[in-house]
């Protein structure tokens, strides 16, 4: 069996505007600046408790994650974040393959998965997701080996398809394929150490077939 992870957050959906805005409550609610919008951006993918101690690091934490949470969750009531072009098709086509399973790796909180999913209407196509609550942050490898022992699969088995320098070093520290994709939260300067990098979800099923491809 093949397992393809995916982080969410700049990769399947685009939610930087929640982030930004709920991060500029956040900071304003504790009398505090907010952080610049790149700077805001360079933490997506860690846990919210690390992306805090990184942006602040003499902050109440505590309080600015659970401020963070209570707006982030108010914007996301109001209008959810799309997902970007192309990725349910990509989704899709890879859950019709045989022997192929899918999975979510992010750091998002268990509510806030279930609730990009629901919206979204991929709930079914993941079987295995792994999130911020029960892992250490990323670039952990916890998460991605935690979702190989669900599926039962194996690292050269295993790829990790993200948008942050976290989810590559997540995928390096796991021993399994990794994939970066140009379109999320850090530049591409930031994802050398993928194996790969794609430009749209159109390239994704062949640059998975190329990795298990006999040589």
């Amino acid at each position: 069996m093949k397992l393809v992870i995916f982080d969410v957050d700049g990769t399947l959906v685009d939610s930087q505007m929640h982030i930004a805005g709920a991060m500029g409550f956040a900071f304003a609610s504790c009398g505090l600046t907010c952080p610049p919008h790149e700077a805001i951006l360079g933490i997506v993918g860690l846990s919210l408790p690390q992306a805090m101690a990184q942006l602040a690091p003499e902050a109440d934490h505590p309080r600015l994650v659970a401020a963070y949470k209570a707006s982030f969750t108010q914007m996301r009531a109001d209008a959810g974040s799309p997902l970007y072009p192309g990725a349910r098709a990509a989704i899709e086509a890879l859950a019709g393959r045989e022997r192929m399973f899918l999975g979510v790796a992010t750091g998002k909180s268990r509510r806030g998965l279930t609730h990009v999913l629901a919206a979204h209407e991929l709930s079914g196509y993941f079987v295995t997701t792994q999130v911020a609550d029960d892992h250490p942050s990323k670039p952990s490898p916890s998460m991605v080996l935690t979702a190989m022992r669900e599926a039962g699969t194996t690292p050269e088995n295993t790829v990790m398809i993200g948008d942050t320098s976290f989810d590559m070093e997540m995928g390096r520290a796991a021993g399994v394929h990794t994939i970066g994709v140009s379109w999320g939260y850090h530049p591409v300067t930031a994802l050398a150490a993928a194996d790969h990098l794609i430009d749209d979800f159109a390239a994704l099923p062949a640059t998975i077939d190329s990795l298990w491809s006999p040589s």
